[in-house]
């Protein structure tokens, strides 16, 4: 185990929310399920392309919330809509600025590479357009991006 491991408190879906996820993530995997007496998951270990982590299934007291989420570093436009369409199927809900919380309530940004290459670009002026741009969007569309930065 890694000297860091995010952990995930669950009501009773870790089991779920862990087969979900390692089905959508490259290099992923299950690694563990331990069970109560009762036979349903306890905790849960996996990895989503090598970063570990752990869920637990242990009652409704605490609830995900936007404080922590999951970055998904993206290379293109059909990675991001993989992404996206995914993780808000079946109950999920989108947000703005590439935001959304997948039907477990655990949230995410799906955020392709080119957002942080056009918003660094040392010209403020196109920098700002993308800017503006982004933050209007709910799943972030990279050709839009493209045209503020171009001014179109």
């Amino acid at each position: 185990m890694k000297k860091i491991t995010p952990f995930l408190w669950f009501d009773t879906q870790a089991e779920e929310a862990m087969n979900f996820y390692v089905s959508l993530f490259k290099n992923s995997k299950v690694n563990s399920v331990s069970r109560g007496p009762d036979g349903r998951a306890f905790t849960v270990s996996f990895e989503l392309d090598g970063q570990e982590f752990i869920g637990l299934n242990a009652g409704p007291q605490f609830k995900f919330n936007e404080a922590v989420s999951m970055f998904v570093n993206c290379e293109d436009q059909a990675e991001v809509d993989y992404f996206w369409n995914a993780l808000i199927a079946n109950g999920g809900e989108e947000s703005m600025c590439g935001w959304l919380k997948d039907r477990f309530g655990l949230s995410w940004q799906i955020v392709p590479k080119q957002l942080g290459q056009l918003m660094g670009d040392p010209d403020q002026v196109k920098a700002g357009r993308v800017m503006e741009a982004m933050l209007k969007m709910r799943k972030i569309v990279v050709a839009d991006l493209q045209m503020a930065y171009d001014g179109k």
